[in-house]
């Protein structure tokens, strides 16, 4: 899916470069900077820890207190076989409306030693069973956008992009130093960790607490 919170054509129009470059290389450039942003941006989304399928019943353990409620539909990406839309039918710990979920067939867990800070769901799946395993890195479920601007239209968004955007660019075409002379002075690198430093300002009001951890 194309980038939104900066576009090719308008990183193209910024940048001065017409035609210069492909339309892949620039909007690879547009992704990466609405990736890292993402990163930090406050999303009903939480980490996928490990998954597994039993008689097409497919449960998922999220790195998360219970969040979500049966009925809800959430979608999963970077979880392998189960990624895509799909719609709670069991939570444990239970929510309103919960049908009982038999975690304790597929998982090493009880009652009493169901690990604080996790949480379940269910959902119907129909797929060879799958035992359970971890998911390494994280994947992630997500619930539905709710917010009433979307980011890719919110103007402090989109100029935190346009930001890193320009920033990777020039990062690709030329050294941090510009060249080494008898008047050099070192700086720092213009990928290094400030990078996100530079716009944390603009993206202030919408960051995520998740990511100020530490």
């Amino acid at each position: 899916m194309a980038a939104t919170y900066v576009t090719s054509a308008e990183l193209k129009a910024n940048l001065g470069i017409g035609t210069l470059y492909s339309d892949s290389i620039v909007e690879e450039v547009c992704q990466t900077a609405e990736d890292l942003i993402n990163q930090f941006l406050w999303f009903d989304s939480y980490p996928v820890a490990g998954a597994g399928l039993y008689s097409n019943n497919a449960i998922v353990v999220i790195s998360a207190p219970v969040t979500y409620v049966v009925g809800q539909t959430v979608t999963l990406t970077s979880c392998g076989i189960y990624n895509g839309a799909r719609t709670i039918t069991g939570t444990y710990p239970y929510t309103s409306g919960s049908a009982t979920l038999p975690y304790f067939i597929n998982f090493p867990y009880n009652n009493q030693a169901f690990p604080k800070g996790y949480s379940l769901i269910q959902f119907a799946f129909t797929h060879a069973d799958d035992n359970y395993h971890q998911i390494i890195p994280y994947g992630k479920v997500s619930g539905v956008d709710t917010k009433d601007t979307a980011y890719a239209s919110t103007p402090a968004v989109r100029e935190a992009a346009m930001n890193l955007a320009v920033d990777i660019w020039q990062a690709r075409q030329q050294s941090s130093a510009g060249g080494i002379s008898p008047d050099f002075a070192p700086s720092p690198y213009r990928m290094g960790n400030t990078l996100l430093a530079r716009v944390r300002g603009l993206l202030s009001p919408y960051i995520s607490p998740r990511s100020m951890v530490g």
